[in-house]
């Protein structure tokens, strides 16, 4: 089996079950801040946008509707044009999740799609937060002077010829050198990139293409072996960022960042949120504090995680990313 196939069933599986993210920590989880940026970052955009009398709010992936929940009650309390304007569509696959997404968000204007594609057309702000990292990836290996396709047969990896065309070459494509390919996640990327769409995606990845082998499998917040027990582990890889913000420009959009996911939630003030919750609840002061450091200093989430950003070129640079 190709290794995007076992990706794409092993994934499947993995989310399909009620307790998948009882295994890992996503940002929403660690602090309510996080949402709430980015519900007012979505109402500032709409407002770049000339405040349309409608307009989509989407997440890719919502996982338990965290992230949703916090934006929503920031966008009502400070943003309520936005709100009014604001129809709310989550694009998610796993009936398990879209069952817990539609108890926590059963006050909201809400609907459900089974794919970035299948969103409602119109003026759209799409947030994605730890979504492309979960798409199936292809791995190619050098091999003297040729190229080989990683598959996986009997719970082992092997190897066989491949006419997917690898040009231009990424230094150093020495003898062994893997690069990854991520196809959802660049049909994603274009399909948003046409449409016009104002979209923030928020992910780990390095900000230029490089060679490396990035996929991983995490199980009870452990590292596991991506080929043991298929559908027992979140399998995710490394975001090529620059790949994508490519092809996002050559769907016409216009594309800001990537920069560190850190220097974007401090531009958005998540540290001065913190602070004033901290304030507001001192038993949990540490707590909310600490997450807050956890998701922008770089030894934690703040540089390895990345900001992307596309929208319609007209639009002016969107708050956070400017230089």
């Amino acid at each position: 089996m190709r290794l995007d196939h076992f990706m794409a069933r092993a994934n499947a599986a993995f989310y399909g079950r009620g307790d998948a993210l009882a295994h890992f920590t996503t940002a929403p989880e660690i602090s309510q801040a996080f949402g709430e940026c980015l519900g007012l970052w979505a109402a500032i955009t709409w407002e770049a946008m000339g405040r349309p009398a409608q307009v989509l709010l989407a997440e890719l992936g919502p996982g338990r509707g965290t992230l949703m929940a916090d934006a929503w009650r920031a966008i009502a309390q400070m943003a309520p044009g936005f709100a009014a304007a604001a129809r709310v569509a989550l694009v998610e696959t796993s009936p398990a999740l879209s069952a817990a997404q539609r108890a926590r968000l059963a006050d909201l204007p809400a609907s459900w799609h089974p794919s970035a594609e299948a969103l409602p057309p119109g003026p759209a702000i799409i947030i994605a937060n730890e979504f492309l990292d979960a798409l199936p990836i292809r791995q190619f290996i050098r091999r003297g002077d040729t190229w080989m396709e990683r598959f996986v047969e009997d719970g082992a990896f092997t190897e066989h010829p491949t006419n997917m065309p690898l040009d231009p070459p990424l230094a150093p494509d020495a003898d062994g050198s893997i690069r990854e390919h991520c196809a959802a996640a660049h049909d994603v990327v274009a399909a948003l990139a046409a449409r016009r769409a104002t979209a923030l995606f928020l992910d780990y990845g390095p900000a230029q293409s490089a060679p490396g082998d990035s996929l991983q499998a995490i199980r009870d917040h452990a590292r596991a072996d991506p080929l043991t027990e298929p559908g027992s582990a979140d399998l995710t890889a490394h975001v090529d960022f620059a790949a994508l913000a490519e092809t996002a420009r050559a769907a016409g959009a216009a594309t800001h960042g990537p920069i560190p996911q850190g220097l974007f939630l401090q531009r958005l003030g998540l540290n001065t949120r913190a602070a004033m919750l901290a304030q507001s609840a001192p038993r949990q002061a540490g707590l909310i504090l600490s997450g807050a450091q956890r998701l922008t200093a770089p030894e934690g989430m703040g540089r390895l995680f990345k900001a992307l950003c596309l929208c319609d070129p007209s639009l002016p640079t969107p708050i956070g990313f400017e230089t």
